[in-house]
């Protein structure tokens, strides 16, 4: 069943913040974002509906809200490829929102990279930026002049620039010493990550990483969209898994109960594979690690403070991929 939660974005949020602001519940902008104000806002709500205050608006909470017996809207992503939706919990880890906001991570030169942007951070500094926005360019030029407008022949140029004055026109577009971005290029590159087109390209460009995912899932003889979903999460945001966590990870196979059913024992072989890479982490980040890799493995969690279920906000199951 669908949930809408803090971190949740776009219409349906909209329109709970619409019925909670006739309420006197909410005071913020009618802007789709599900954070503090909204969370605070659907709490009051609960509790003069007689219902619990958890802050999420499952089907429950959404009758009451509006009445009749239309259902609670399913997530965008319901009938998107799987690597999309790999994706963007990704992208949620990384950024703290939900689609489209999750495919619209921005960041300046704070590590010397120019501008990072996209779901993966890909950046001009190395080189891993220009394709994505060039492809948009050439596939979708319409739509990036109708975002940038007049400065749309400033954008290209300096796509096409040598790498030093790429970077000169990156770093300044932005704040010298916080590197934040500033506007309307800010609002320029959010644009455009809202759109589905660039949305689409950065799917494309992050397939490798998903056929890695895919072959580590067969290597472990892992069958759920789950595991695609670990295995995706560990290639971006840690690389791989090492031979010697392999062979722990094989070991723990082994040690696990008979007779659990199949869907037990996949929980089981994700919790060991998500727990072990946590283990082989940085010292310092072991703990995000494993609070991350475990909420995938088990289809639940709390990642930087933000409550997730995997299959209400993400359409990701454990199901066959």
């Amino acid at each position: 069943m669908p949930s809408y939660a803090l971190g949740s974005q776009g219409e349906t949020v909209r329109k709970i913040q619409e019925v909670l602001k006739s309420r006197g519940l909410y005071r913020g902008a009618l802007d789709g974002n599900f954070g503090g104000s909204t969370l605070s806002g659907v709490e009051a709500f609960q509790r003069q509906s007689g219902l619990a205050d958890d802050g999420r608006v499952k089907d429950t909470t959404w009758k009451a809200m509006f009445g009749g017996s239309d259902a609670i809207p399913a997530p965008e992503l319901q009938n998107d490829q799987l690597a999309r939706r790999c994706l963007a919990l990704t992208g949620s880890f990384e950024t703290g929102a939900a689609a489209p906001e999750c495919f619209c991570g921005l960041s300046g030169d704070f590590d010397g990279q120019g501008i990072s942007f996209g779901v993966l951070q890909w950046n001009f500094g190395q080189g891993s930026l220009q394709p994505l926005l060039n492809d948009m360019v050439t596939q979708h030029a319409d739509v990036v002049k109708g975002i940038f407008g007049s400065h749309y022949d400033a954008f290209a140029a300096a796509l096409h620039a040598p790498q030093s004055e790429l970077m000169a026109f990156a770093r300044s577009v932005q704040h010298p010493v916080k590197h934040t971005i500033n506007e309307p290029w800010r609002g320029y590159a959010k644009a455009l990550g809202r759109t589905s087109e660039f949305q689409q390209i950065q799917v494309t460009h992050s397939d490798r990483a998903f056929q890695r995912a895919l072959a580590m899932c067969q290597d472990y003889a892992l069958w759920s969209e789950r595991a695609v979903a670990l295995m995706f999460d560990i290639v971006t945001q840690n690389g791989s898994i090492g031979s010697v966590t392999r062979a722990q990870i094989v070991a723990d196979f082994k040690l696990i109960a008979a007779g659990l059913s199949d869907a037990e024992t996949e929980t089981r072989k994700l919790e060991i594979v998500a727990n072990r890479r946590a283990e082989a982490a940085n010292p310092q980040w072991v703990d995000d690690v494993r609070r991350r890799k475990l909420c995938i493995a088990r289809g639940e969690g709390t990642v930087h403070g933000i409550a997730y279920d995997l299959e209400e906000q993400f359409c990701i199951r454990l199901a066959r991929h």
